[in-house]
């Protein structure tokens, strides 16, 4: 039995953890700091690309960006690979096998995990030729369906040769969820991640420390509540959530829930340090618009807000506008915090070098209902920055401008018409500043087949929001 296999086998030291000395190679990298400094710059970028609730008549894709500046197609679309059916609402995606796994041999990291939001069918495509992706399996709805659960959302690869997903409904798209688990040879359905769901009744996005045994999880709402669009009356009702949730990571039992009331009005992405000796991390608190710290401290787990954004007034909204924090990230070296505030129109960096006292170091307007600059290079910014991708180096941030569809069309329904951008701004981590890139624009409104609105951005090899070490 492979390390691999026993992620938490007591003769898997912690010594021998910390220099990776396994004997065997794998898919990923031996330390953050490894794929920091060897992994070399990103040439190519995929990009989720939908139409769902566009004015266009399509299916949504996967597209691939050149992002090599030698390049002579440079900041262009230059493959698409459009999905079967229609309405899938391509969301967010991972890899069959990261860097949890880069000392089990024989495994590669060539597919990616591509569900569908709105359709819960999920998609397995090759990507061992990164220009040149293709679809090899498709898990239909159905079979989703059997596991009494529905909309997939984070996907990780994890040790012992499995993928598993965060499912935000059961199979009528209501709550809970739960977590629905893949074998990473044949992408076969195994059942459930979970033994036990304990407290939680939403579900999210979620972030796995091994070496720790933890699972953090946090909360959206049911499908059937977000779907439609975003209703006050509905966080009012207490139909949106305010916890995270800890898991025991080997026994896959729920142990605890972190309930953060108004300070923490829909908890969305977890991240946690990628060194992984530390038991902290961040999850941005959307409605709230609070950064909020969860840390292991003398046995249990506790929370601090550390972020606290202010509402703006604005003439056009009967009521302060709250910034929306819908995406954050940490850099691969731990030192930097980003995060956008999709109303607002701006992408924050804090340096978190010191974790409990993040400290604003930068940041960028571009689109938003206050961002001064609503355009560049001559393409009008639809939207405002919301998915994030640091490039593994931590030099270049790249973001697009689309949430979801029917939130979009609430908020920016000029998304629908002329879809949505990718954009990147330079970052100086020595200096700890960001510049925008006025010369760098993906305009999905010209995509092949029609606009689109682009969402979630990895790189091939992996980046920060993919990869977890044991």
């Amino acid at each position: 039995m492979s390390d691999a296999e026993t992620p938490d086998s007591d003769t898997h030291s912690h010594a021998d953890h910390a220099d990776h000395e396994h004997g065997v190679s794998g898919p990923g990298y031996t330390t953050p700091a490894a794929m920091r400094t060897e992994s070399g710059r990103e040439q190519t970028a995929f990009v989720m690309g939908l139409r769902v609730g566009m004015d266009v008549d399509g299916p949504d894709f996967v597209g691939v960006v050149d992002v090599d500046p030698d390049s002579p197609t440079y900041a262009e679309l230059i493959d698409t690979v459009e999905m079967p059916n229609k309405g899938d609402e391509l969301h967010h995606f991972g890899w069959n096998a990261c860097s949890s796994s880069c000392h089990a041999e024989g495994m590669a990291r060539d597919h990616l995990i591509v569900p569908g939001q709105r359709s819960s069918r999920i998609h397995i495509l090759d990507a061992s030729d990164p220009r040149e992706l293709s679809i090899e399996k498709v898990i239909e709805p159905e079979e989703v369906f059997e596991h009494d659960l529905s909309a997939p959302h984070t996907v990780h690869c994890v040790p012992g040769g499995k993928i598993v997903i965060s499912m935000l409904g059961n199979s009528d798209g209501e709550l809970p969820g739960g977590f629905l688990q893949l074998d990473q040879e044949d992408f076969s359905i195994d059942g459930h991640w979970e033994t036990d769901l304990g407290e939680m009744e939403m579900n999210y996005d979620y972030w796995y420390q091994p070496r720790h045994n933890v699972m953090i999880s946090s909360e959206w709402a049911a499908p059937k509540t977000y779907y439609p669009g975003f209703d006050l009356d509905d966080v009012e009702a207490g139909k949106y959530g305010d916890s995270i949730h800890i898991w025991n990571w080997e026994t896959r039992e729920h142990e605890a829930t972190l309930t953060f009331g108004e300070e923490g009005l829909i908890p969305l992405e977890v991240r946690m340090s990628h060194n992984p000796e530390e038991t902290q991390g961040y999850v941005g608190a959307a409605l709230s618009s609070n950064v909020i710290r969860f840390f292991e401290e003398e046995g249990g787990w506790d929370w601090e807000v550390v972020i606290d954004l202010d509402s703006r007034d604005h003439p056009d909204w009967d009521m302060p506008v709250p910034p929306l924090i819908t995406d954050l990230l940490v850099s691969l070296d731990d030192q930097y915090l980003f995060f956008a505030n999709w109303l607002h129109g701006d992408v924050r960096m804090y340096d978190v070098s010191d974790s409990a006292n993040p400290r604003l170091v930068d940041r960028v307007w571009a689109g938003g209902n206050f961002g001064d600059r609503q355009e560049v290079a001559g393409h009008e910014i639809h939207g405002a920055p919301q998915m994030l991708q640091l490039s593994r180096d931590g030099k270049r941030l790249y973001w697009t401008t689309s949430l979801f569809s029917s939130w979009d069309n609430q908020f920016y329904p000029e998304i629908g018409e002329h879809g949505s951008l990718m954009l990147k701004a330079d970052v100086y981590p020595d200096e700890g500043r960001m510049e925008l890139d006025e010369e760098f624009v993906v305009d999905f409104g010209d995509a092949p087949g029609g606009p689109a609105r682009a969402h979630e951005i990895r790189w091939p090899g992996g980046d920060c929001t993919s990869d977890v070490w044991q």
